[in-house]
């Protein structure tokens, strides 16, 4: 490092500046969250970490060894800081036994598994014995070949470590809680939005990464931003038509977020967008989310269901989408979106 340059923030001062940054945040509150999951009598410290879970290279939230962990550390030759959650699946005094974690493991498959493109923008990896890092691939369920002792599987980001951006580091962490709180709770289903029962429409746009600095291969990441450039498109459009009437990111108070709703006096038209190759395969992907957004038991019901994909519709998922509204009353449609032009085809 040149002799002009600052000298790069230890771990243990950036867990301080995170503890002193994370009052008033979500995050904030993960020791008071923990209580009340675990049922703890009183709460080990009000801080995300402390010295106990502070080391040189690392460090993980206060209570973190023996359960997916709030995590920071060094990577590429200490030049990087990582940030977000992970299995330390080393086996030491406090965790002597992995197998306590394979519950907790089991439950971050089934969220990641139910939110498939949820935590899209962030990237997965893994070391296992000490060995260099695995390359990053999309976030996903952990295979079981690799809950073994000696792995570490990481979910976050990775950022040079000469320019720390604290605030992005804790929203990380807050978009992560839903994650954390399914993974150690006891809940039933995976909510990434509120439980509560209620629909309460928000007109407005939840802007949503559509470019990337990460360097990544694979498709899926492609898939996951080109959603949210359809998505955006697709809210302009619809605005432009309606008006201040439409919704991305819509909690439907069932603990999931439909894509785009548009409000039409006292009805609600649902869309949810989908990236498949084919009409058919966008309709298979997003027929299930649809039902399940309008018919919940006491959910707000859509007068209109409709798959927005950007394949054109070909005449039998056109004959298969009109079978369903005509022998089982199901408002379903699929409409082509064309990025180009901005505009729907209906």
């Amino acid at each position: 490092m040149p002799n002009d340059q600052a000298p790069y923030a230890t771990i243990a001062e950036v867990t301080a500046e995170l503890n002193e940054r994370a009052r008033g945040r979500a995050i904030g509150d993960l020791q008071e969250i923990r209580r009340r999951l675990k049922g703890h009598p009183r709460l080990p410290t009000h801080k995300l970490f402390d010295s106990r879970t502070t080391f040189d290279s690392y460090a993980f939230h206060v209570g973190g060894r023996t359960e997916l962990q709030f995590n920071i550390g060094l990577e590429s030759g200490d030049e990087d800081l990582r940030y977000g959650v992970a299995f330390s699946l080393e086996t030491n005094q406090t965790l002597p036994d992995i197998g306590v974690l394979e519950r907790s493991v089991s439950r971050f498959n089934d969220f990641l598994t139910s939110h498939p493109g949820e935590y899209g923008d962030l990237r997965m990896w893994h070391q296992a014995d000490g060995s260099r890092s695995s390359t990053h691939y999309p976030p996903g369920p952990i295979p079981r070949e690799l809950f073994r002792r000696g792995v570490f599987v990481f979910l976050g980001e990775l950022r040079p470590r000469m320019n720390i951006d604290y605030d992005r580091i804790l929203d990380v962490f807050d978009r992560l809680l839903p994650l954390y709180r399914y993974v150690e709770g006891t809940a039933s289903y995976p909510a990434i939005a509120p439980v509560d029962g209620a629909f309460t429409f928000v007109p407005g746009c939840t802007v949503k990464p559509a470019r990337t600095t990460a360097s990544v291969a694979q498709r899926e990441l492609d898939v996951f931003l080109r959603h949210n450039e359809i998505q955006l498109a697709l809210y302009r459009h619809l605005m432009g038509k309606y008006g201040d009437v439409v919704s991305t990111e819509q909690a439907n108070g069932a603990g999931v977020r439909i894509d785009v709703v548009l409000r039409l006096g006292s009805d609600y038209w649902f869309y949810e967008i989908k990236t498949a190759l084919s009409a058919r395969g966008c309709v298979r992907e997003g027929l299930a989310q649809l039902l399940e957004y309008s018919f919940w038991p006491r959910l707000q019901e859509a007068k209109r269901l409709i798959i927005v994909g950007e394949p054109a519709l070909d005449e039998d998922t056109k004959a298969f989408l009109a079978r369903l509204r005509n022998r089982f009353a199901l408002p379903v449609y699929y409409e082509r979106f064309d990025m180009t032009s901005g505009q729907l085809e209906g």
